[in-house]
């Protein structure tokens, strides 16, 4: 897990229904966790995961130059990837 290593002296708070709290109880006692251990893993999980694709990346450079080949290339027409994005979709 990465954490800062600091001084936890800030309180997130959260509502929820009964058996979402029942349920993230018993998955922290399945992992030896108290919930706020539990929670707190998974939540710095998640925003890694979800933030993972928009920070800074790094390649070598034989790789940094296929990637540059790669976004100067012409863009090419791809009809079935088009028809795809143009039907419908199910929540349309």
């Amino acid at each position: 897990m990465s954490t800062v290593k600091s001084i936890k002296n800030e309180r997130i708070d959260i509502r929820t229904s009964c058996a979402v709290k029942q349920l993230l109880q018993e998955a922290a006692r399945a992992s030896h966790k108290n919930v706020s251990e539990f929670l707190l893993e998974a939540g710095i999980n998640a925003a890694n995961q979800a933030l993972a694709d928009r920070r800074r990346f790094e390649l070598d450079e034989t790789r940094w130059e296929a990637f540059e080949k790669a976004l100067d290339r012409p863009v090419q027409d791809k009809p079935r990837l088009r028809d795809l994005l143009l039907a419908p979709g199910i929540l349309e």
